[in-house]
């Protein structure tokens, strides 16, 4: 599975964006997914993760409430729509898939990473 994500840019606080990571294989489908963030001087961290039906969503504690993790099977592709952005969501954010059926939540549960896509996030 090769991942690509795009949709970072420079805002200001307060302000939305929309991340999405498109996928290849025709198994995207059975994986779970999951965002990552990793911003200068701090580990990779985990942000939102959701399994293979969508059914079940996880969220990092500093992202909950303001942050939504979705995905459209038939276009491959998982979404971060991020809202009342933060200076302290300034990092690179990655994308990763894991084939199993679990929703994890640490770095070394997912297989497969595409490469990041930076948010800067101003005030």
């Amino acid at each position: 599975v090769q991942l690509q994500a795009s949709g970072g840019g420079s805002v200001q606080t307060g302000d939305s964006l929309r991340l999405s990571c498109g996928a290849s294989g025709r198994t995207f489908s059975s994986y779970t997914m999951g965002w990552f963030r990793h911003a200068p001087g701090k580990e990779r961290e985990f942000v939102a993760g959701m399994s293979w039906s969508g059914g079940i969503t996880y969220y990092a504690d500093s992202v909950k409430g303001r942050f939504t993790i979705s995905r459209d099977n038939a276009k491959n592709t998982v979404y971060l729509q991020m809202y009342s952005l933060k200076t302290g969501d300034t990092a690179d954010y990655y994308c990763a898939a894991d084939p199993t059926a679990r929703v994890g939540v640490r770095v070394s549960e997912y297989y497969y990473w595409g490469q990041g896509t930076l948010v800067t996030v101003s005030s």
